[in-house]
């Protein structure tokens, strides 16, 4: 059921609108004594998922008992990311995905299912997992909150991959991740329908029917002076509120290029970005747009680290970036690949194929660190000083000396392609 649906193009939702579209559906959900909010971690700080938890905190007050941010394999909030993305929430609310170990297992999608979802690509079972706080918490409501954008494991971010990805396990994560790797991420990016979220779709209907879900989903963009705005706010306890969501997401996020893309230049916000398991929805996100023998340059002041799990760091650091055929051969021969496969999809995605070169300026790892996983590398403050962030506006730019570039500011927001590629 739809309970509130807002959003267009030339939306730009309030403060006050989003209050006002939450109380018009949690009015018609009558009390509740027990409520768990399950928003997005600081990685996504610019979802709005903040504000709308923010607002469900103030409509409920005492009734929202927890808040569990669907971390999936990322690290936990520290306290000054709670105070800055959540302000007003008490903080004594929160509670921590540790996605190891408190995790419980609904049920299992079989393998044979897979097999025909996937075409053929992937043949085993997954198992619906999520925090035990899901199920053993006794809420009467749970909120889903986050943003549906163009993602590259599930081709639109949200709906049910914050419950069975973001409070998921090590097996349905790595498993998940697996699917959409093997499946092809160039033909899932900006699709709402596909093998990934096919799987996940049995587990809500089979495992998960009885939980009080509702998802709140916002839709982002920017307006004309680059200022993210809300462009849809969509709250449902079905399928039918992320299509439409997903729907504005395409109109919104997505950018259809006429011609390939020499050279791409993407710019992380240290804020947000620490790691290439991250920071790689720049290559995730432009890979369609780039064109053969281009180049797409990272300037990552924030960059510390490869994964944000150190297990899946280390494996990075161990095999690196390379081709789907070469990880996939890795994978037959190493069983810490099979037993990490988020890993290995990543591994898949952080890949330009060879046919586009991909070249990281980090704040805080060293030049071997960077060409050891197959990067090249150059000095942020010497690209800085040439690909100016201040100076740059998104889409196409042409420098002094005539060099012409397409600028991204923050890659999380959209997806790129060139028309002849999607």
């Amino acid at each position: 059921m739809l309970y509130y649906q807002r959003g267009s193009l030339g939306d730009v939702l309030t403060s006050e609108d989003m209050k006002n579209g939450l109380k018009i559906a949690f009015d018609q959900l009558g009390t509740k004594k027990r409520v768990l909010a399950i928003p997005p971690d600081f990685t996504r700080f610019h979802s709005f998922a903040g504000i709308l938890t923010q607002l469900s905190y103030q409509y409920y007050g005492d009734s929202m008992v927890d808040v569990l941010p669907a971390l999936g394999t990322h690290t936990a909030m520290t306290d000054p990311q709670i105070e800055k993305m959540f302000a007003g929430v008490p903080k004594n609310l929160f509670r921590v995905h540790d996605w190891r170990n408190d995790v419980l297992t609904l049920g299992e999608v079989p393998a044979a299912y897979i097999k025909e979802v996937s075409e053929d690509r992937v043949d085993y079972p997954w198992p619906a997992q999520v925090n035990k706080l899901l199920v053993e918490g006794r809420h009467d409501l749970i909120l889903s909150i986050g943003q549906v954008v163009p993602h590259e494991v599930i081709g639109m971010a949200n709906y049910n991959k914050n419950i069975f990805v973001g409070t998921g396990g090590v097996e349905g994560i790595n498993k998940s991740h697996f699917i959409g790797a093997a499946y092809g991420m160039e033909r899932i990016m900006g699709r709402a329908n596909n093998p990934v979220r096919s799987v996940l779709n049995y587990a809500s209907a089979h495992f998960a029917k009885d939980m009080p879900i509702i998802y709140l989903q916002t839709v982002v963009g920017k307006d004309d002076q680059g200022k993210l705005v809300v462009r849809g706010l969509y709250i449902g306890d079905d399928m039918e509120c992320f299509e439409k969501a997903a729907e504005l997401s395409l109109k919104v996020n997505f950018e259809m290029l006429d011609k390939p893309l020499d050279k791409v230049v993407v710019y992380l916000d240290p804020s947000e970005f620490k790691s290439t398991w991250l920071g790689n929805k720049s290559i995730y996100r432009t890979r369609m747009a780039l064109a053969d023998e281009g180049e797409l340059i990272v300037l990552a002041p924030g960059l510390k680290e490869f994964g944000e799990d150190k297990e899946i760091d280390r494996l990075i650091r161990k095999y690196g970036y390379l081709t789907t055929p070469e990880i996939l051969e890795l994978t037959r021969q190493n069983e810490e690949l099979q037993k990490n496969l988020s890993a290995t999809a990543h591994l898949i995605h952080g890949s330009s194929e060879g046919r586009f070169s991909i070249t990281y300026c980090p704040g805080h790892l060293s030049q071997a660190e960077i060409e050891s996983v197959n990067y090249k590398y150059a000095d942020l403050q010497t690209m800085t000083r040439r690909y100016n962030p201040e100076t740059l506006k998104d889409g196409f730019n042409t420098l002094p000396d005539g060099e012409e570039i397409f600028y991204i500011s923050n890659p999380a927001l959209g997806l790129w392609a060139f028309k002849d590629r999607f």
